[in-house]
Formats: structure tokens, C-alpha cells, sequence
């Protein structure tokens, strides 16, 4: 099954290419290297030609690029005597235009192959693989629930710890140990665990900091199955919450609310998230919200499309995206609640399940 689909996605990202004018891609992130390929490594480059798709890697990942790959040739370079720059040349046609993944590349590196390319036309591009893959396939929707199933799971055994006395540090480790015990690759991104005034920073980092009565509480963690990331955060307050510490969750969840309820086929993400800012401008936190409402998620934790005031997009079944609205006052503290949702034909499925007290 997924070899068809590796294969599908090769045809139709050549098909982008020649429609774009590139006789030739050299795709650079590692992210879209395994969208195109399969191969889950970290040291290769894929060159993706009108006839071809070379996956150029060394030693260390050779043997296993080729049981990973489908579709793909696989070389590997010696080092030691073959430069990357002339492996690339030694596989491109004769005056080739080549495209090149320019934000995953340091100028170093680049430099370096652009002199051994010199009788080829080079060009930079952004997006191109990305615009592709923004439209999730089954399988892609598969990998994600199953890293919201593992979050959600991990929560549920975690929120025991939180008590008084424990820190903001301690409690991340004890839901990376149990995320990663049941089954994920390691964390989506570095979770983010936060009491008190410090949840008004929209991606602090754990520290020592220790949770007390009526503190708020912000967790922003994700799991990974498959190289696909899930992304969930939940706000609660320990033991009793102030009116308005209340107002400000009933805010930002009326908030979530309302965007969720614009979210179907062909409905623009400025939409969504002109709804978001409407409710919380009308609680009077306007002026505390966070800037978007959310972002694709796939093998990327950020991947197109973005919901914020810039995004002119139209959303299309298939689409996985979060709707994460907050409000963070300095000095204060803050509330942030964020889902991953697919949509569907008829609306959307929500993927990540743990529920929302906001005491506890």
C-alpha cells in the first residue's frame, strides 16, 4: 500500500516540476526527502529528475535507505573521495535547470555544490514539495491519530503527578518517559510545561519552578509514530480557580468554539481565525491574544496552511491543522487550548481526545 503511495506522490511532484519549468529538483529537507522516498535517516539528499529519482546517501545509511526507499535509486558516496557537488553532477542531464530546497541547506554547504553544478541553471525555490504536502492521504491521517491516541494516553497517566510540590521540569519528564513508553519517536517538538504567571509565555521552557495551589497550568506536548507529529495543549488550574482565572478560560474556550464551528471544506482560514479574535475581543482580551490560530501538522509540527490574518487559504478535505487560540497576559499568567482536527467532506474529526477539566 504504501509503496503505491510513494510512487503516486513521485509522479505527481514530477509533474509539478516540468509544469514549473525545472528539468531537475534537489530536495534537501529531510522532511521531504521522506515524503518522496520512505527514507527516515537524516544524512541524504534526493535528486528527482523527469526520468528519475536518485536517493544519495553514504556508508552509515546505505543499506538501510535501500530497504526503506520505494521508487527510488539509491548511491552511496564515498567521501572520502567524491565531493557532494560532483555525485549530483555525474547524475544530471547535460545543461539542466535545477531547482533546489533553499530553506534546508546552510550557505557553506551550498557554495560548495553550486561550483561543481556551474554548467547547470540553479534555482531556489520554497514550498513546492510543501504545497503538496499539505493535503494528508489516509495513511498520512492514520500516522497522526495514532500519535494523538499516544498523547492523549500519556496525559491520562500523567495528570495523577500533579499535585503541589512538583515542578514544572519533573512533570515534562514524567509525560516525555510515558509518551515514548507507549510507543512514540521520541517528542514532536520540546514540551512545553509551564505554571503560575509563567503559562503567559506562549512557549517557555520547563523549569524548576514548583506548582502551587490555584496555579495555572499549561502543557503543550506531541507524540510521533512514523516520523508524523501530533500537537495538543490543555490549560487547567490546581485545585481552585479565581473569576478571573474562569473568564479567561471561558474565553479562549468559546473561542476554540466558534473557529471549529466555521471549519469545513472550502471555508478560508481567515475566517476561522477572524472568529477566534472576535470572541476573545469581545471578553475584552483581545489585546492579549496570541498571533494565528493555528498550522498544518504532518511531518512537519509547522507545515502549511497557517490560520492567521495573512493566510488567504481555502481549506480542503484532507487538510490536518490545529485550532490552538490563547490569551497570555504578562505578569499574570495565560490560557492556551489547541486540538488536531482532519477535515472531512462533511466538517471535520477531531483527533485528539484528553479531556478538559479546567480544575484539577
Amino acid at each position: 500500500m504504501m509503496q503505491a503511495n510513494y510512487l503516486q506522490r513521485q509522479a505527481e511532484f514530477k509533474a509539478r516540476l516540468e509544469q514549473q519549468g525545472y528539468s531537475a529538483m534537489l530536495v534537501l529537507g529531510h522532511e521531504n526527502i521522506r515524503y518522496l522516498s520512505g527514507f527516515s535517516g537524516n544524512a541524504a539528499y534526493a535528486l528527482i529528475t523527469k526520468n528519475d529519482c536518485i536517493l544519495i546517501t553514504d556508508y552509515r545509511y546505505h543499506q538501510r535507505a535501500i530497504a526503506e526507499t520505494s521508487g527510488f535509486d539509491v548511491v552511496c558516496r564515498d567521501r572520502d573521495t567524491e565531493s557532494l557537488g560532483d555525485c549530483i553532477n555525474r547524475h544530471l542531464a547535460a545543461k539542466s535547470h535545477v531547482a533546489f530546497d533553499a530553506s534546508y541547506i546552510t550557505v557553506a554547504v551550498w557554495q560548495d555544490v553550486e561550483k561543481a553544478l556551474s554548467n547547470h541553471t540553479l534555482a531556489p525555490v520554497t514550498g513546492l514539495i510543501e504545497q503538496q504536502r499539505r493535503v494528508k492521504d489516509a495513511w498520512e491521517v492514520e500516522q497522526i491519530k495514532a500519535a494523538a491516541a499516544i498523547a492523549d494516553q500519556a496525559l491520562a497517566e500523567t495528570l495523577p503527578y500533579f499535585k503541589e510540590g512538583v515542578t514544572e521540569r519533573d512533570l515534562a519528564l514524567e509525560l516525555e518517559y510515558r509518551m515514548q513508553k507507549l510507543g512514540s519517536e521520541g517528542m514532536s517538538f520540546a514540551t512545553i510545561m509551564l505554571f503560575a504567571e509563567r503559562t503567559a509565555l506562549p512557549h517557555g521552557n520547563p523549569s524548576s519552578q514548583v506548582l502551587k495551589h490555584g496555579d495555572f497550568i499549561t502543557l503543550d506536548f506531541g507524540a510521533v509514530v512514523n516520523g508524523y507529529r501530533s500537537d495538543m495543549t490543555r490549560s487547567y488550574i490546581l485545585g481552585e480557580a479565581s473569576d478571573k482565572q474562569i473568564s479567561i478560560y471561558k474565553a479562549v474556550e468559546e473561542a476554540q468554539q466558534a473557529s471549529l464551528a466555521l471549519v469545513k471544506p472550502g471555508i478560508n482560514c481567515l475566517a476561522l481565525n477572524a472568529a477566534s479574535q472576535q470572541v476573545l475581543d469581545d471578553a475584552g482580551y483581545g489585546e492579549y491574544a496570541g498571533k494565528g490560530l493555528g498550522h498544518g501538522l504532518g511531518l512537519f509540527l509547522h507545515e502549511v496552511p497557517f490560520i492567521n490574518t495573512l493566510t488567504d487559504y481555502t481549506l480542503e478535505v484532507g487538510n490536518v491543522i490545529t485550532i490552538e487560540p490563547g490569551i497570555y497576559i504578562p505578569g499574570y499568567g495565560g490560557v492556551r487550548l489547541e486540538d488536531d482536527i482532519v477535515v472531512t467532506d462533511t466538517g471535520y474529526e477531531v483527533l485528539t481526545h484528553a479531556p478538559k477539566p479546567f480544575i484539577i
